[in-house]
């Protein structure tokens, strides 16, 4: 494995075009502005340096020299420390605690429905898992409109980790109600930054048309 990996002179990320959690280590990478050789990933035939350097064969996989990542929020919080400029993270010990157990979760709520719903079988099932993902993040609108971010007055990987999750609502037949309005400014604010628009792949791009 580290000889494949050292074999790379230049920061490489294994993506899907599609996946959330490739889109979310994306808008990191953009909003680092970091330069990245980005190997696209997509149907069931895998590169063979990923099969290689990954044992779960997943996406996002880095390869940043000697070191393979293969978490996508591993990865995330990796590019922060490795790239300190801007920070996507506070310093202060019980904030960055608080920032780790919102990106929690996050996962295990969102992250989990949407991944559930994007491998539904039947109309039944989706709709279920439709309806719980809708109705978790309509529950969270008290916290879009407290701050400018989320949880914050700063872009942070929470919000890298947000709005790919956003971002999808539309394909995946999610309307938000008029109590989410707060839900909705914080989507036409973090859309409309340049890292976000960076981080889209041409299909990702066609999911918001």
């Amino acid at each position: 494995m580290a000889n494949l990996a050292s074999g790379r002179s230049v920061m490489t990320l294994f993506s899907s075009p599609t996946c959330f959690y490739s889109h979310r280590t994306r808008l990191v990478l953009a909003e680092k502005n970091i330069s990245v050789e980005i190997v696209k990933v997509e149907g069931p035939d895998l590169p063979e340096d990923l099969v290689d350097l990954n044992p779960y064969h997943t996406v996002p996989t880095l390869v940043d020299r000697d070191l393979v990542l293969y978490d996508s929020r591993v990865i995330i919080e990796y590019l922060d420390e490795r790239f300190p400029h801007p920070p996507l993270m506070p310093v202060d010990p019980v904030t960055r605690a608080q920032f780790r157990l919102a990106l929690y979760r996050i996962e295990k709520d969102w992250y989990y429905l949407a991944d559930q719903l994007e491998a539904a079988s039947d109309s039944k099932q989706a709709s279920r898992t439709r309806k719980m993902l809708q109705e978790s993040i309509v529950a969270s609108s008290e916290v879009f409109s407290a701050k400018k971010y989320f949880l914050s007055d700063e872009f942070s990987l929470v919000d890298c980790s947000v709005a790919p999750i956003l971002w999808r609502l539309q394909i995946y037949g999610i309307d938000l109600p008029p109590s989410a309005e707060p839900i909705q400014r914080y989507m036409d604010s973090v859309f409309s930054r340049r890292s976000f628009q960076d981080s889209l792949t041409e299909l990702e791009q066609e999911m918001r048309p």
